[in-house]
């Protein structure tokens, strides 16, 4: 039986817009993307985990006619990025600074952490977390 192991995890985000979602994102994340070219916008987060961004159209030749396009859901949450954080406060009010969408100010909750949540612009929810110490 042959071992395999996952050596990377890259979780990609269908957008409206690419070029919007990578102002919001570097705006959010306060890093450039290491990778912007047309369909596709990386961003390198802790671990070797890659946000990815490609845009709804990009998608839908793959996904049609099995699944439909991306855009019949846009601005119902399909995905949520839950980031665990130093400061989570600060990334949540650059989130908010960039145009999210507020759904919970930073409050504790019960696994652990302090969170708060907000939708990018294409609805996806965003979470900012840390430890409660």
């Amino acid at each position: 039986m042959q071992s395999s192991a996952v050596l990377r995890a890259h979780f990609i985000l269908y957008v409206a817009n690419q070029d919007n979602s990578t102002r919001f994102y570097s705006e959010v994340l306060a890093q450039p993307p290491q990778l912007h070219v047309p369909g596709m916008t990386d961003f390198a987060l802790p671990g070797g985990t890659i946000l990815g961004l490609m845009p709804e159209s990009s998608i839908t030749a793959l996904l049609s006619p099995h699944l439909g396009s991306p855009a019949a859901a846009r601005g119902i949450a399909r995905a949520e990025l839950y980031l665990v954080v130093e400061e989570p406060k600060n990334f949540h009010a650059r989130a908010l600074a960039a145009g999210a969408c507020e759904l919970s100010p930073l409050l504790p909750r019960n696994w652990g952490h302090l969170a708060s949540y907000c939708t990018d612009p294409d609805g996806q929810v965003i979470a900012f977390a840390c430890e409660v110490k």
